[in-house]
């Protein structure tokens, strides 16, 4: 009697341990991707035209191409807002912002846009600095606030910070006032990690176990008889 016993509980212990071991896998892959990495651009800033003469503001465009090899393909990138100018002697301090409210005045918003191959980020940048017309240099800094991405940074949420020192570039009086420099950038970049679709492998098993707990009750009867 013992040995029909072992012989339909076999495949029963064979069926839950499959299910068992898929549902681990479906648990690890509930879990965050963290990425967090630098990347050096050399930087061109185009400060100019003027957006809102009353309040000083200018468009800012800063374009950016990586120094030597960059992590995900992230080579370039975009960088819109609006800047707003206080003139203080031989210095200007400067802020720029994305969102035009910050400067209570009516427009779009901007973004930042990193790209290069098949993963791309996008943000909203904030960020201040400081002209020295003397020493003819600008130094400044600020944050990006991460609202997506494509490739493997899709629907990616962070922070972008970034240090950024540039020299004016000569140019027509009349011209936007522009400026080269690096511009060094410290990427925390999370994503959530898909949970795939079910499939057929997990139907079956669902199936499996299903068949399983019928043989198991159709022997207990067996065995009472």
């Amino acid at each position: 009697m013992l040995r029909p016993k072992v012989t339909w509980l076999i495949p029963i212990a064979l069926t839950l341990l499959s299910f068992g071991s898929n549902v681990q896998k479906v648990t690890a892959q509930t879990t965050e991707n963290i990425y967090e990495f630098s990347i050096a651009y050399d930087a061109l800033a185009i400060f100019g035209p003027v957006f809102n003469e009353e309040k000083n503001i200018l468009d800012v465009a800063v374009l950016g191409e990586s120094i030597g090899d960059a992590p995900f393909g992230l080579t370039n990138f975009d960088s819109r807002t609006y800047g707003q100018f206080d003139d203080r002697g031989t210095q200007i301090f400067s802020r720029f912002d994305a969102d035009p409210s910050v400067f209570d005045i009516e427009g779009n918003l901007r973004s930042d846009r990193y790209f290069g191959g098949s993963n791309e980020l996008f943000g909203r940048a904030s960020d201040s600095a400081v002209i020295d017309l003397v020493q003819q240099t600008i130094k400044g800094g600020g944050i990006i606030n991460v609202t997506g991405g494509t490739g493997i940074f899709e629907n990616a949420t962070g922070l972008i910070t970034f240090t950024q020192e540039d020299r004016l570039t000569p140019g027509p009086t009349d011209g936007p006032l522009t400026s080269r420099g690096v511009a060094v950038l410290n990427f925390s970049i999370r994503t959530p990690q898909r949970v795939p679709e079910p499939t057929a492998t997990s139907t079956l098993v669902g199936l499996g176990v299903t068949g399983a707990a019928l043989l198991l009750r159709q022997n207990r009867r067996r065995l009472n008889f």
